[in-house]
Parts: structure tokens; C-alpha cells; sequence
């Protein structure tokens, strides 16, 4: 028997798993993939152009992936907050605090819309004290970070959490032998541990947040040039029977999409080799 047999002889069945994974991931991935990228094709490269340049479109996409953006960047710092306060303290209430984490992926995302939207519009609990401050959140860009906000904290929460309870206090008490301040066991111990999973969460929590469309519509306002998501503007489309125009801008918001992931996981490759060179 050779290495290679011994190898795959661990997994009883290779051949046939590896099989209904390709098919699964097929007809649940690739097809519609190559269905979506079809359609675009009937545009050709002028059509394909013409329905993605356009003021609109353009300013629908800054919308959507800026302010997915800016609600990453939100939960990464307060996303990590609270997977440290779960993880390194005990206080009353604390298993009710944990499972509203997971709460967004629970409840229906028109339901969360709803919700934020009342609670932000200007006559709502929030809405009318932020308004007699000047502040609208209801109906602008403000909104939909918020939303977004909303639905993303718990990938950041549930890929960090794990890595700081898997973390060896004997690191830290180490460090704090030698004389580190708090900061500095942060910086140079906990953070290099956990940036991996911070990433990822990051990664996951902006697909999330650039696909969304329940929670978003109803606080949006959908206002062209204003707060109108690229989402919305693809259900328009395909209101309109313009099936072409939709899938152009749905190829397009793939292709960004997975630049942005691309991005995000040479920089986590980059940060392994580094890490593993020290």
C-alpha cells in the first residue's frame, strides 16, 4: 500500500464522499453561479456597462458596501468587547446576555427592520430624542449601518469567543511576570492570538452585511442617490422584467464581494506566516 492509499484510507468512502460534496456544492453553488453569469453573457460587454454605469447604481453600491464597511469595523472593536466580557467575566444574567447574541440569526430580518425602524423613526423611542438633537437615523445611510450593525455582531462574537477560552492564562500570568503592563500583554500576547478568528469574523460579517435586504429596507427609506441599497435596486429590476440589468448588478456585487474576501484572507495568510516566522 502506498502513502498516498494510507493517506486517504483514514476516511472510509473517499471517492464517493468527495463525489456528493462536488455534486452538492454544484448544484447548490456553481449552477446558479453559471446560470447568474449566463444571463449577464446575453448582455455582452457594451450592455454589461451600460447597466452597471450610472449614477444610481454607482451611488446604490457606495451605500451598500460602505455601510457594511462601517458596520464591520463598529462590531470588530465592540464585537471583541463583548466576546471578552462573556468569555473573561461572571455576572447575574450572563447566560440571557449570550444567547441574545444570537438572537439576529434567530429572528427574520424583516422582523429586525421593523423593529429598528420603529425604535429610530422620529416619532420612535429613540428616533424622537436623536431628532431633537438634530440627528435622523431613520430614512439616511445612518440607518442602514445601524441594521447592519445589527445583523453582523454575532460572527464577530462566535469566532472570537471560542479562541479566547481555548487562550492559556498561563501566557498572560507569564507576561505579567516579566513585568508587561496591561496593554502591552494585549498587544503582543491576546491580539496575535485572536487576529485570525477576528478576521474571518470580519470576512464573514461583511458578506453578510453587503447581501443584506430585510432588515435594511424598511429603516433605509430607499431614496435614490440618498439611501437606496444595490439589493433594492435589483429587486427593481427584476420587477421590471429587466432580468439582464438584475443579474449584471448582482455579477458585479459578486465580483466586489469576493475581491473584498480575497483581500481579507491574504492578509489573514500573510499574518500566519508572519506570526509563524516569529
Amino acid at each position: 500500500m502506498t502513502l498516498l492509499q494510507k493517506q486517504y484510507s483514514v476516511l472510509p468512502g473517499f471517492g464517493m464522499t468527495l463525489g456528493i460534496t462536488l455534486l452538492w456544492l454544484s448544484l447548490v453553488v456553481m449552477i446558479p453561479f453559471a446560470v447568474l453569469f449566463g444571463w449577464t453573457a446575453q448582455l455582452g460587454v457594451g450592455g454589461f456597462i451600460n447597466a452597471i454605469w450610472s449614477e444610481r447604481v454607482i451611488h446604490s453600491l457606495y451605500v451598500t458596501f460602505g455601510s457594511s464597511l462601517i458596520a464591520v469595523l463598529i462590531n470588530v472593536v465592540f464585537g471583541l468587547v463583548t466576546a471578552w466580557v462573556l468569555v473573561r467575566y461572571t455576572f447575574p444574567g450572563k447566560k440571557i446576555v449570550d444567547a441574545f447574541i444570537d438572537l439576529p440569526f434567530a429572528l427574520p430580518t424583516a422582523v429586525a427592520g421593523i423593529a429598528l425602524t420603529t425604535l429610530y423613526a422620529p416619532n420612535g423611542m429613540l428616533g424622537s430624542l436623536l431628532a431633537s438633537l438634530g440627528i435622523r437615523v431613520a430614512y439616511t445611510p445612518t440607518g442602514i449601518v445601524i441594521a447592519l450593525i445589527f445583523i453582523s455582531l454575532p460572527f464577530i462574537v462566535r469566532t472570537v469567543q471560542p479562541v479566547l477560552e481555548d487562550l492559556e492564562p498561563e501566557l498572560e500570568d507569564a507576561a505579567t511576570c516579566l513585568g508587561a503592563s496591561r496593554w502591552q500583554i494585549f498587544a503582543r500576547v491576546i491580539f496575535p492570538a485572536i487576529a485570525p478568528a477576528l478576521l474571518t469574523g470580519a470576512a464573514m460579517a461583511f458578506a453578510r452585511a453587503a447581501g443584506e435586504y430585510g432588515s435594511v429596507i424598511f429603516i433605509a427609506g430607499n431614496i435614490p442617490l440618498v439611501s437606496e441599497i444595490t439589493p433594492l435596486l435589483i429587486t427593481a429590476k427584476l420587477e421590471q422584467s429587466d432580468y439582464a440589468g438584475a443579474t449584471a448588478l448582482a455579477v458585479l456585487m459578486l465580483m466586489i464581494s469576493f475581491l473584498v474576501l480575497l483581500l481579507i484572507n491574504l492578509i489573514q495568510r500573510w499574518n500566519n506566516k508572519r506570526n509563524g516566522m516569529n
